[in-house]
């Protein structure tokens, strides 16, 4: 499985790539393998504030729903427009296309608490 080292990860499986102010967040390569097929990707927070730990939205695979948890507080500024329509780019290109959300960090302090690549390969056995 692939885990950039450059980018940051929850124990939810999510990631995230920060890029001043704001930051880019999916879902892990890890985490698209076991949820399998994804088919729809339900996101409606764009200019929310969302904080810390709290549902951002949903993906829906197959066999189950997941929810998708905020990795950091932040305001929704963009969702991936190319998942309405292809929503197995998460499956396919979990760190490039299949990304979910752009945000505005809100507290740019709680980054601190993320794990790097190798804590979460540490934590899902890897």
């Amino acid at each position: 499985m692939n885990f950039p080292a450059e980018l940051k990860y929850t124990k939810d499986h999510e990631w995230v790539k920060v890029d001043g102010s704001e930051a880019i967040i999916g879902i892990t390569d890890f985490a698209q393998r076991e949820l399998g097929d994804i088919v729809y990707v339900d996101i409606n927070t764009v200019g929310q504030s969302v904080n810390e730990g709290d549902i951002f939205g949903t993906v829906e695979a197959v066999k189950t729903v997941s929810d998708l948890f905020m990795p950091v507080s932040g305001e929704v500024l963009e969702i991936n427009p190319k998942l309405d329509s292809n929503p197995e780019l998460v499956n396919s290109d979990p760190y490039g296309d299949g990304w979910m959300i752009r945000i505005k960090i809100a507290d740019a302090g709680q980054l601190a608490a993320l794990l790097s690549d190798a804590d979460y390969k540490q934590q899902i056995g890897e």
